[in-house]
């Protein structure tokens, strides 16, 4: 496996009865995220008896088991010993690339990020088009691919309270972070632009995200017209 930034990891942590929690850091870090997504790959060719599923986090990994195969301790050695093998190869990311609309009734917040980080509003949609994306774990509604990458430039902390009805699409950053929401939800990031790029497609039974946990997402600006061409 790769090396771990932070010491004493990986740490293992029961999670109820039948899931052990991997974690191998407590920070957002692409050579952490590249163990989590090792393990997770060397589970799906070399499965230990019991195993149901493994879900990626940002620097944990959650091993779910059958208890009535399998238990903690027998998985957490299965576990140990996988990390003790040569490295292991992830798969080569796909980059997907997501269309976004910078214009101001689509990004309420990009003055007020401008003003907080000095800059433009012209620099910071450059900034985030620059940004290295990569999908580093689903979670908290249906769709919702939480992306690392965003240029330290214009990384804002969470506001203090949360927006009611933010539309879905919308291109959403706060610290290292950034999201394209799939659902009208409230957030407390800050909203910059809208995406016509389907996040999310409930129609499509084999593939309903977009994005794989490990691939990388780059983001192209369009103008208002394209935008709503594309979203029709």
């Amino acid at each position: 496996m790769n090396s771990v930034p932070d010491s004493g990891f990986p740490r293992y942590r029961p999670a109820g009865e039948r899931a052990l929690l991997v974690e191998f850091g407590e920070v957002i870090d692409k050579a952490i995220h590249n163990n989590v997504l090792m393990l997770d790959e060397r589970l799906a060719a070399e499965p230990v008896e019991g195993f149901v599923e493994a879900v990626p986090a940002y620097a944990s990994l959650l091993i779910v088991f059958d208890p009535l195969i399998t238990d903690h301790g027998t998985i957490k050695r299965a576990v140990a010993d996988r990390l003790a093998q040569a490295a292991f190869r992830v798969r080569r990311s796909v980059v997907r690339e997501v269309l976004v609309c910078y214009d101001p009734d689509f990004a309420p917040d990009l003055q007020r990020v401008a003003e907080m980080t000095g800059l433009t509003e012209e620099q910071v949609i450059a900034a985030h088009l620059a940004g290295d994306y990569s999908v580093f774990m689903y979670g908290f509604a249906p769709g919702y691919a939480y992306l690392a990458g965003v240029p330290e430039a214009i990384q804002m902390p969470r506001k203090q309270a949360a927006v009611r009805d933010v539309p879905a699409g919308s291109v959403l950053i706060a610290g290292p972070q950034c999201l394209v929401t799939t659902l009208i939800m409230p957030t407390g990031w800050w909203i910059i632009g809208r995406s016509s790029t389907r996040i999310l497609d409930s129609r499509a039974k084999d593939r309903p995200f977009l994005f794989d946990v490990g691939d990388g997402v780059r983001f192209r600006r369009v103008a208002r017209e394209d935008f709503e061409r594309a979203a029709s």
